[in-house]
Protein backbone atom coordinates (compact mmCIF):
# COMPACT_ATOMS: atom_id res chain seq x y z
CA UNK A 1 0.00 0.00 0.00
CA UNK A 2 1.47 3.37 -0.96
CA UNK A 3 1.94 5.81 1.92
CA UNK A 4 0.83 9.31 0.92
CA UNK A 5 1.69 11.18 4.13
CA UNK A 6 2.92 14.15 2.13
CA UNK A 7 -0.62 14.87 0.97
CA UNK A 8 -1.66 15.67 4.55
CA UNK A 9 0.61 18.71 4.73
CA UNK A 10 -1.37 21.96 5.04
CA UNK A 11 1.42 24.06 3.49
CA UNK A 12 0.94 22.48 0.03
CA UNK A 13 -2.25 23.88 -1.43
CA UNK A 14 -2.61 21.84 -4.64
CA UNK A 15 -2.76 18.25 -3.43
CA UNK A 16 -3.04 16.92 -6.98
CA UNK A 17 0.64 17.74 -7.41
CA UNK A 18 1.48 15.01 -4.89
CA UNK A 19 1.62 11.99 -7.14
CA UNK A 20 2.94 8.58 -6.07
CA UNK A 21 2.37 6.63 -9.30
CA UNK A 22 4.43 6.77 -12.49
CA UNK A 23 3.09 8.65 -15.49
CA UNK A 24 3.18 6.54 -18.67
CA UNK A 25 1.19 6.98 -21.88
CA UNK A 26 -1.15 9.50 -20.29
CA UNK A 27 -1.99 7.26 -17.31
CA UNK A 28 -0.84 7.07 -13.68
CA UNK A 29 0.29 3.50 -13.10
CA UNK A 30 1.69 1.31 -10.31
CA UNK A 31 4.36 -1.34 -10.56
CA UNK A 32 3.21 -4.82 -11.51
CA UNK A 33 4.40 -6.30 -8.22
CA UNK A 34 3.27 -3.30 -6.15
CA UNK A 35 6.90 -2.58 -5.19
CA UNK A 36 7.44 0.80 -3.56
CA UNK A 37 10.27 3.19 -2.76
CA UNK A 38 10.05 5.20 0.49
CA UNK A 39 10.99 8.89 0.33
CA UNK A 40 12.24 10.70 3.44
CA UNK A 41 12.95 14.26 4.53
CA UNK A 42 16.74 14.66 4.91
CA UNK A 43 16.26 17.33 7.57
CA UNK A 44 14.62 15.02 10.10
CA UNK A 45 14.28 11.53 8.61
CA UNK A 46 10.48 11.84 8.44
CA UNK A 47 8.87 9.55 5.88
CA UNK A 48 7.19 11.76 3.31
CA UNK A 49 5.52 8.98 1.40
CA UNK A 50 6.17 6.27 -1.14
CA UNK A 51 6.36 6.11 -4.91
CA UNK A 52 5.77 3.09 -7.07
CA UNK A 53 8.69 1.12 -8.48
CA UNK A 54 8.14 0.02 -12.07
CA UNK A 55 9.83 -3.06 -13.50
CA UNK A 56 11.63 -3.90 -16.73
CA UNK A 57 8.50 -5.00 -18.55
CA UNK A 58 6.80 -1.69 -17.77
CA UNK A 59 9.88 0.22 -18.86
CA UNK A 60 9.78 -1.59 -22.20
CA UNK A 61 6.05 -0.85 -22.48
CA UNK A 62 6.84 2.82 -21.94
CA UNK A 63 9.26 2.68 -24.88
CA UNK A 64 6.43 1.23 -26.98
CA UNK A 65 4.16 4.11 -25.96
CA UNK A 66 6.80 6.78 -26.62
CA UNK A 67 7.64 5.25 -30.02
CA UNK A 68 3.97 5.20 -31.02
CA UNK A 69 3.49 8.81 -29.86
CA UNK A 70 6.61 9.92 -31.73
CA UNK A 71 4.98 9.34 -35.12
CA UNK A 72 2.40 12.05 -34.43
CA UNK A 73 4.42 14.36 -32.15
CA UNK A 74 7.33 14.64 -34.58
CA UNK A 75 4.88 15.77 -37.29
CA UNK A 76 3.06 18.27 -35.07
CA UNK A 77 3.55 21.83 -36.23
CA UNK A 78 6.33 23.58 -34.27
CA UNK A 79 3.87 26.33 -33.36
CA UNK A 80 1.62 23.75 -31.70
CA UNK A 81 4.49 22.27 -29.72
CA UNK A 82 5.41 25.81 -28.71
CA UNK A 83 1.88 26.52 -27.46
CA UNK A 84 1.82 23.39 -25.31
CA UNK A 85 5.23 24.15 -23.81
CA UNK A 86 4.17 27.71 -23.05
CA UNK A 87 1.08 26.35 -21.30
CA UNK A 88 3.31 24.06 -19.23
CA UNK A 89 5.52 27.02 -18.31
CA UNK A 90 2.54 29.06 -17.13
CA UNK A 91 1.29 26.18 -14.95
CA UNK A 92 4.72 25.69 -13.40
CA UNK A 93 4.94 29.36 -12.50
CA UNK A 94 1.43 29.30 -11.04
CA UNK A 95 2.45 26.34 -8.85
CA UNK A 96 5.83 27.83 -7.92
CA UNK A 97 5.38 27.89 -4.17
CA UNK A 98 3.96 24.36 -3.91
CA UNK A 99 6.70 22.98 -6.17
CA UNK A 100 9.37 24.69 -4.07
CA UNK A 101 8.00 23.23 -0.83
CA UNK A 102 7.82 19.74 -2.30
CA UNK A 103 11.46 20.11 -3.33
CA UNK A 104 12.57 21.32 0.09
CA UNK A 105 10.85 18.43 1.83
CA UNK A 106 12.43 15.72 -0.30
CA UNK A 107 15.76 17.35 -1.15
CA UNK A 108 16.52 19.58 1.85
CA UNK A 109 17.76 22.76 0.17
CA UNK A 110 16.80 26.15 1.64
CA UNK A 111 13.38 27.42 0.60
CA UNK A 112 14.70 30.50 -1.22
CA UNK A 113 17.05 28.28 -3.25
CA UNK A 114 14.17 25.95 -4.07
CA UNK A 115 12.05 28.88 -5.31
CA UNK A 116 15.01 29.98 -7.39
CA UNK A 117 15.29 26.51 -8.87
CA UNK A 118 11.61 26.48 -9.87
CA UNK A 119 12.16 29.79 -11.67
CA UNK A 120 15.25 28.30 -13.31
CA UNK A 121 13.37 25.14 -14.28
CA UNK A 122 10.49 27.14 -15.75
CA UNK A 123 12.90 29.31 -17.75
CA UNK A 124 13.95 26.30 -19.82
CA UNK A 125 10.34 25.50 -20.71
CA UNK A 126 9.74 29.12 -21.71
CA UNK A 127 12.97 29.30 -23.71
CA UNK A 128 12.33 26.11 -25.65
CA UNK A 129 8.72 27.11 -26.26
CA UNK A 130 10.25 29.84 -28.39
CA UNK A 131 13.06 27.74 -29.85
CA UNK A 132 10.54 25.12 -31.01
CA UNK A 133 9.56 27.51 -33.79
CA UNK A 134 13.09 28.32 -34.97
CA UNK A 135 14.79 25.27 -36.58
CA UNK A 136 14.83 26.00 -40.29
CA UNK A 137 15.73 24.20 -43.46
CA UNK A 138 19.13 25.57 -44.42
CA UNK A 139 19.96 26.18 -48.04
CA UNK A 140 23.51 25.37 -49.14
CA UNK A 141 25.25 26.56 -52.28
CA UNK A 142 25.26 23.52 -54.52
CA UNK A 143 28.51 21.93 -55.60
CA UNK A 144 26.69 20.06 -58.39
CA UNK A 145 25.14 21.44 -61.62
CA UNK A 146 21.35 21.47 -61.77
CA UNK A 147 20.99 20.33 -58.14
CA UNK A 148 19.41 21.96 -55.10
CA UNK A 149 21.02 21.23 -51.73
CA UNK A 150 19.27 21.55 -48.35
CA UNK A 151 19.95 20.58 -44.75
CA UNK A 152 16.96 19.59 -42.63
CA UNK A 153 16.90 19.33 -38.83
CA UNK A 154 14.71 16.45 -37.71
CA UNK A 155 13.97 14.99 -34.24
CA UNK A 156 16.15 12.03 -33.35
CA UNK A 157 13.30 9.93 -31.91
CA UNK A 158 12.53 8.60 -28.42
CA UNK A 159 14.94 9.98 -25.81
CA UNK A 160 15.69 8.75 -22.30
CA UNK A 161 16.44 11.30 -19.56
CA UNK A 162 18.06 10.42 -16.22
CA UNK A 163 18.02 13.21 -13.65
CA UNK A 164 19.76 13.72 -10.28
CA UNK A 165 18.56 14.52 -6.77
CA UNK A 166 20.39 17.82 -6.28
CA UNK A 167 18.35 19.78 -8.86
CA UNK A 168 15.28 17.57 -9.27
CA UNK A 169 13.18 20.08 -11.23
CA UNK A 170 15.65 22.10 -13.29
CA UNK A 171 17.62 19.13 -14.59
CA UNK A 172 14.39 17.55 -15.83
CA UNK A 173 13.03 20.62 -17.60
CA UNK A 174 16.41 21.54 -19.12
CA UNK A 175 16.49 18.17 -20.85
CA UNK A 176 12.79 17.53 -21.45
CA UNK A 177 11.82 20.94 -22.81
CA UNK A 178 14.65 20.82 -25.36
CA UNK A 179 13.72 17.31 -26.48
CA UNK A 180 10.00 18.08 -26.70
CA UNK A 181 10.63 21.28 -28.63
CA UNK A 182 12.76 19.30 -31.09
CA UNK A 183 9.85 16.93 -31.72
CA UNK A 184 11.14 14.00 -29.65
CA UNK A 185 9.14 11.98 -27.15
CA UNK A 186 10.51 11.62 -23.64
CA UNK A 187 11.10 8.87 -21.09
CA UNK A 188 12.28 10.43 -17.81
CA UNK A 189 13.70 8.63 -14.78
CA UNK A 190 14.15 10.82 -11.67
CA UNK A 191 16.35 9.95 -8.70
CA UNK A 192 14.64 7.61 -6.25
CA UNK A 193 15.53 10.11 -3.50
CA UNK A 194 13.60 13.03 -5.05
CA UNK A 195 10.82 11.64 -7.24
CA UNK A 196 7.95 13.85 -6.09
CA UNK A 197 9.31 16.94 -7.88
CA UNK A 198 9.39 15.12 -11.23
CA UNK A 199 5.92 13.62 -10.75
CA UNK A 200 4.51 17.07 -9.95
CA UNK A 201 5.96 18.35 -13.23
CA UNK A 202 4.32 15.42 -15.02
CA UNK A 203 0.97 16.37 -13.48
CA UNK A 204 1.39 19.91 -14.81
CA UNK A 205 2.47 18.64 -18.24
CA UNK A 206 -0.70 16.57 -18.39
CA UNK A 207 -2.79 19.63 -17.50
CA UNK A 208 -0.98 21.58 -20.20
CA UNK A 209 -2.28 19.09 -22.77
CA UNK A 210 0.84 17.15 -23.77
CA UNK A 211 -0.52 14.09 -25.63
CA UNK A 212 -0.31 10.59 -24.12
CA UNK A 213 3.09 8.97 -24.59
CA UNK A 214 4.89 12.22 -25.33
CA UNK A 215 6.18 12.89 -21.81
CA UNK A 216 6.56 9.92 -19.46
CA UNK A 217 8.02 9.79 -15.93
CA UNK A 218 9.06 6.37 -14.63
CA UNK A 219 9.94 5.90 -10.97
CA UNK A 220 11.80 2.87 -9.69
CA UNK A 221 15.28 1.46 -9.36
CA UNK A 222 17.67 2.60 -12.08
CA UNK A 223 18.71 -0.83 -13.43
CA UNK A 224 15.07 -1.85 -13.87
CA UNK A 225 14.12 1.37 -15.66
CA UNK A 226 17.23 2.40 -17.58
CA UNK A 227 18.78 -0.85 -18.78
CA UNK A 228 15.84 -1.54 -21.13
CA UNK A 229 16.44 1.93 -22.60
CA UNK A 230 20.13 1.27 -23.25
CA UNK A 231 19.28 -2.10 -24.84
CA UNK A 232 16.49 -0.88 -27.14
CA UNK A 233 17.55 0.69 -30.46
CA UNK A 234 14.30 2.69 -30.57
CA UNK A 235 15.64 4.88 -27.75
CA UNK A 236 17.85 6.98 -29.98
CA UNK A 237 19.35 9.36 -27.42
CA UNK A 238 20.17 9.28 -23.74
CA UNK A 239 20.78 12.33 -21.54
CA UNK A 240 22.20 11.87 -18.05
CA UNK A 241 23.24 14.17 -15.23
CA UNK A 242 25.21 12.52 -12.43
CA UNK A 243 28.55 11.04 -11.51
CA UNK A 244 31.32 10.34 -13.98
CA UNK A 245 31.38 6.73 -12.81
CA UNK A 246 27.73 6.15 -13.77
CA UNK A 247 28.26 8.14 -16.97
CA UNK A 248 30.99 5.71 -18.00
CA UNK A 249 28.64 2.79 -17.31
CA UNK A 250 25.90 4.30 -19.48
CA UNK A 251 28.46 5.01 -22.19
CA UNK A 252 29.41 1.31 -22.28
CA UNK A 253 25.82 0.10 -22.17
CA UNK A 254 24.71 2.48 -24.92
CA UNK A 255 27.52 1.47 -27.27
CA UNK A 256 25.58 -1.63 -28.30
CA UNK A 257 22.88 0.49 -29.92
CA UNK A 258 25.10 3.48 -30.85
CA UNK A 259 22.96 6.07 -29.10
CA UNK A 260 23.34 9.81 -29.13
CA UNK A 261 24.65 10.69 -25.64
CA UNK A 262 24.46 13.92 -23.66
CA UNK A 263 26.37 13.46 -20.40
CA UNK A 264 26.65 16.13 -17.70
CA UNK A 265 29.01 14.48 -15.26
CA UNK A 266 31.21 15.40 -12.30
CA UNK A 267 32.92 18.67 -11.58
CA UNK A 268 35.98 19.71 -9.59
CA UNK A 269 35.83 23.47 -9.95
CA UNK A 270 38.86 25.59 -9.07
CA UNK A 271 38.56 29.15 -7.78
CA UNK A 272 41.62 31.25 -8.54
CA UNK A 273 42.04 34.54 -6.66
CA UNK A 274 44.86 36.76 -7.94
CA UNK A 275 46.52 39.66 -6.17
CA UNK A 276 44.72 42.89 -7.02
CA UNK A 277 41.32 41.20 -7.04
CA UNK A 278 38.43 42.87 -5.23
CA UNK A 279 38.70 40.72 -2.09
CA UNK A 280 35.26 41.60 -0.75
CA UNK A 281 33.73 40.47 -3.99
CA UNK A 282 36.01 37.44 -4.31
CA UNK A 283 35.05 36.25 -0.82
CA UNK A 284 31.33 36.83 -1.31
CA UNK A 285 31.28 35.09 -4.70
CA UNK A 286 33.38 32.17 -3.49
CA UNK A 287 31.03 31.68 -0.54
CA UNK A 288 28.19 31.38 -3.08
CA UNK A 289 30.20 29.05 -5.31
CA UNK A 290 31.11 26.80 -2.40
CA UNK A 291 28.02 26.64 -0.21
CA UNK A 292 24.99 26.90 -2.52
CA UNK A 293 22.81 23.78 -2.21
CA UNK A 294 24.94 22.96 0.86
CA UNK A 295 27.85 22.36 -1.51
CA UNK A 296 25.95 19.62 -3.37
CA UNK A 297 26.42 21.08 -6.83
CA UNK A 298 28.57 19.96 -9.74
CA UNK A 299 29.41 23.66 -10.21
CA UNK A 300 30.47 23.95 -6.56
CA UNK A 301 33.89 25.43 -5.79
CA UNK A 302 36.01 22.44 -4.81
CA UNK A 303 39.53 23.92 -4.73
CA UNK A 304 40.37 27.50 -3.80
CA UNK A 305 43.76 28.83 -4.93
CA UNK A 306 44.83 32.26 -3.60
CA UNK A 307 47.95 34.17 -4.65
CA UNK A 308 50.42 34.52 -1.78
CA UNK A 309 50.30 38.33 -1.25
CA UNK A 310 46.56 38.19 -0.47
CA UNK A 311 46.36 34.66 0.93
CA UNK A 312 46.19 35.45 4.65
CA UNK A 313 43.68 38.28 4.21
CA UNK A 314 41.45 36.22 1.93
CA UNK A 315 41.49 33.33 4.40
CA UNK A 316 40.60 35.61 7.31
CA UNK A 317 37.62 37.13 5.51
CA UNK A 318 36.46 33.79 4.07
CA UNK A 319 36.56 32.09 7.48
CA UNK A 320 34.54 34.92 9.03
CA UNK A 321 31.95 34.71 6.26
CA UNK A 322 31.71 30.93 6.61
CA UNK A 323 31.22 31.14 10.37
CA UNK A 324 28.33 33.56 9.81
CA UNK A 325 26.36 31.06 7.70
CA UNK A 326 23.17 29.74 9.27
CA UNK A 327 22.36 26.04 9.26
CA UNK A 328 18.88 24.55 9.50
CA UNK A 329 15.99 22.71 7.90
CA UNK A 330 15.14 23.95 4.42
CA UNK A 331 11.74 25.38 5.31
CA UNK A 332 13.49 27.67 7.82
CA UNK A 333 15.32 29.13 4.78
CA UNK A 334 18.83 28.93 6.23
CA UNK A 335 22.09 29.37 4.31
CA UNK A 336 22.95 25.66 4.65
CA UNK A 337 20.54 22.75 4.78
CA UNK A 338 21.10 19.05 5.42
CA UNK A 339 23.06 16.81 3.11
CA UNK A 340 21.14 14.27 1.06
CA UNK A 341 22.18 11.03 2.72
CA UNK A 342 24.58 9.36 5.13
CA UNK A 343 27.09 8.64 2.38
CA UNK A 344 27.41 12.36 1.68
CA UNK A 345 28.13 13.15 5.33
CA UNK A 346 30.64 10.34 5.60
CA UNK A 347 32.48 11.73 2.58
CA UNK A 348 32.86 15.12 4.27
CA UNK A 349 34.32 13.45 7.35
CA UNK A 350 36.68 11.38 5.21
CA UNK A 351 37.93 14.38 3.24
CA UNK A 352 38.46 16.51 6.36
CA UNK A 353 40.35 13.74 8.19
CA UNK A 354 42.52 13.02 5.17
CA UNK A 355 43.41 16.69 4.63
CA UNK A 356 44.33 17.17 8.29
CA UNK A 357 46.47 14.03 8.24
CA UNK A 358 48.36 15.46 5.27
CA UNK A 359 49.10 18.78 6.98
CA UNK A 360 46.08 21.04 6.37
CA UNK A 361 44.76 23.25 9.17
CA UNK A 362 41.13 23.24 10.34
CA UNK A 363 39.93 26.85 10.51
CA UNK A 364 36.29 26.17 11.39
CA UNK A 365 33.66 23.44 11.30
CA UNK A 366 34.82 19.96 10.45
CA UNK A 367 32.12 17.93 12.20
CA UNK A 368 28.48 16.88 12.24
CA UNK A 369 25.97 19.14 13.93
CA UNK A 370 23.34 18.15 16.48
CA UNK A 371 20.52 19.44 14.26
CA UNK A 372 20.24 15.93 12.85
CA UNK A 373 22.36 13.12 11.40
CA UNK A 374 22.66 14.71 7.94
CA UNK A 375 23.80 18.18 9.02
CA UNK A 376 27.50 19.00 8.60
CA UNK A 377 29.06 22.26 9.74
CA UNK A 378 30.28 24.68 7.07
CA UNK A 379 34.00 23.96 7.09
CA UNK A 380 37.19 25.74 6.02
CA UNK A 381 40.54 24.02 5.65
CA UNK A 382 43.65 26.10 4.96
CA UNK A 383 47.12 25.19 3.67
CA UNK A 384 45.67 22.13 1.98
CA UNK A 385 48.27 20.13 0.02
CA UNK A 386 47.59 18.98 -3.52
CA UNK A 387 47.79 15.30 -2.55
CA UNK A 388 44.82 15.56 -0.18
CA UNK A 389 41.74 13.69 -1.40
CA UNK A 390 39.65 16.86 -1.34
CA UNK A 391 41.97 18.40 -3.93
CA UNK A 392 41.57 15.40 -6.24
CA UNK A 393 37.97 14.23 -5.71
CA UNK A 394 34.59 15.95 -5.94
CA UNK A 395 33.50 16.70 -2.36
CA UNK A 396 29.81 17.51 -2.90
CA UNK A 397 29.42 19.10 0.50
CA UNK A 398 30.12 22.20 2.63
CA UNK A 399 33.90 21.79 3.03
CA UNK A 400 36.11 24.49 1.50
CA UNK A 401 39.85 23.77 1.01
CA UNK A 402 42.12 26.79 0.49
CA UNK A 403 45.73 26.72 -0.66
CA UNK A 404 48.34 29.24 -1.80
CA UNK A 405 50.05 29.77 -5.16
CA UNK A 406 52.86 31.96 -6.47
CA UNK A 407 52.73 32.13 -10.27
CA UNK A 408 50.18 32.02 -13.08
CA UNK A 409 51.84 29.07 -14.76
CA UNK A 410 51.83 27.13 -11.51
CA UNK A 411 48.17 27.72 -10.68
CA UNK A 412 46.95 27.00 -14.20
CA UNK A 413 48.80 23.68 -14.18
CA UNK A 414 47.42 22.76 -10.75
CA UNK A 415 43.88 23.78 -11.70
CA UNK A 416 44.02 21.71 -14.91
CA UNK A 417 45.49 18.64 -13.20
CA UNK A 418 42.15 16.81 -13.02
CA UNK A 419 40.03 14.51 -15.16
CA UNK A 420 37.19 17.01 -14.76
CA UNK A 421 36.60 20.16 -16.78
CA UNK A 422 33.17 21.63 -16.06
CA UNK A 423 33.62 25.14 -14.64
CA UNK A 424 36.40 27.37 -13.27
CA UNK A 425 36.14 30.66 -11.35
CA UNK A 426 38.67 33.47 -11.72
CA UNK A 427 38.96 36.68 -9.68
CA UNK A 428 41.18 39.44 -11.03
CA UNK A 429 40.99 43.05 -12.19
CA UNK A 430 43.85 42.70 -14.68
CA UNK A 431 42.39 42.34 -18.21
CA UNK A 432 45.46 40.62 -19.64
CA UNK A 433 45.58 38.15 -16.76
CA UNK A 434 41.88 37.42 -17.18
CA UNK A 435 42.46 36.74 -20.87
CA UNK A 436 45.38 34.41 -20.17
CA UNK A 437 43.37 32.56 -17.54
CA UNK A 438 40.33 32.03 -19.73
CA UNK A 439 42.56 30.69 -22.52
CA UNK A 440 44.66 28.44 -20.28
CA UNK A 441 41.95 26.84 -18.15
CA UNK A 442 40.67 23.55 -19.59
CA UNK A 443 37.04 23.92 -18.56
CA UNK A 444 33.83 24.18 -20.55
CA UNK A 445 32.76 27.30 -18.65
CA UNK A 446 34.81 30.07 -17.04
CA UNK A 447 33.26 32.60 -14.66
CA UNK A 448 35.18 35.84 -14.09
CA UNK A 449 34.53 37.88 -10.95
CA UNK A 450 31.15 36.23 -10.47
CA UNK A 451 29.53 32.90 -9.63
CA UNK A 452 26.22 32.66 -11.48
CA UNK A 453 26.74 32.00 -15.17
CA UNK A 454 24.08 29.43 -16.07
CA UNK A 455 20.76 30.10 -17.75
CA UNK A 456 18.49 28.89 -20.51
CA UNK A 457 20.28 30.76 -23.37
CA UNK A 458 23.78 29.40 -22.62
CA UNK A 459 25.29 26.02 -23.60
CA UNK A 460 25.97 24.23 -20.32
CA UNK A 461 28.60 21.49 -20.33
CA UNK A 462 32.17 20.51 -19.72
CA UNK A 463 35.38 19.17 -21.18
CA UNK A 464 37.29 15.95 -20.52
CA UNK A 465 35.42 13.55 -18.22
CA UNK A 466 32.90 16.16 -17.13
CA UNK A 467 30.72 15.08 -20.02
CA UNK A 468 29.63 15.16 -23.63
CA UNK A 469 27.42 17.62 -25.46
CA UNK A 470 25.66 20.70 -24.18
CA UNK A 471 22.37 21.52 -22.45
CA UNK A 472 20.50 24.78 -22.71
CA UNK A 473 20.66 27.22 -25.63
CA UNK A 474 19.94 26.33 -29.25
CA UNK A 475 22.71 23.72 -29.03
CA UNK A 476 20.86 21.89 -26.28
CA UNK A 477 17.91 21.40 -28.62
CA UNK A 478 20.15 20.33 -31.49
CA UNK A 479 21.50 17.50 -29.32
CA UNK A 480 18.12 15.86 -29.91
CA UNK A 481 18.03 16.47 -33.68
CA UNK A 482 19.58 14.85 -36.73
CA UNK A 483 20.82 16.64 -39.84
CA UNK A 484 19.32 15.26 -43.03
CA UNK A 485 21.05 16.26 -46.25
CA UNK A 486 18.75 16.52 -49.28
CA UNK A 487 20.18 16.83 -52.80
CA UNK A 488 17.40 17.38 -55.36
CA UNK A 489 17.30 17.46 -59.12
CA UNK A 490 13.98 18.61 -60.70
CA UNK A 491 14.71 17.04 -64.09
Amino acid sequence: MLDTALSARPDISDKRLLRCFSYVNGRWIAGDDRAIIPVTNPANGERLGDVTALGRAQSRAAIDAAQTAFAQWSMTLPQERSTLLRRWFDLVMDARDDLARIMVLEQGKPLSEARGEIDYAASFIEYYAEEAKRPNIEGVTSHLPDAEVELWLEPVGVVGLITPWNFPSAMLTRKAAAALAAGCTVLAHPSHETPFSALALAELAERAGLPPGVFNVLTGHAPEIVEPWTEDPRVRALSFTGSTEVGRLLYRQSARTVKRLVLELGGHAPVIVFRGADLDRAVAETIKAKFATSGQDCLGANRIYVERPVYEEFCRRFIEATQALGVGAGLEDPDIGPLMNEGAVAKQEEHVADALAKGARLACGGKRLDRGPLFFAPTVLTDVPDDAKIMREETFGPVAPITVFDTEEEVFARANATEYGLVAYVHSQNPKRIYRATRALQFGMVAVNRTKVTGAPIPFGGMKQSGLGREGSRRGMEEFMEIKYVCRDWA
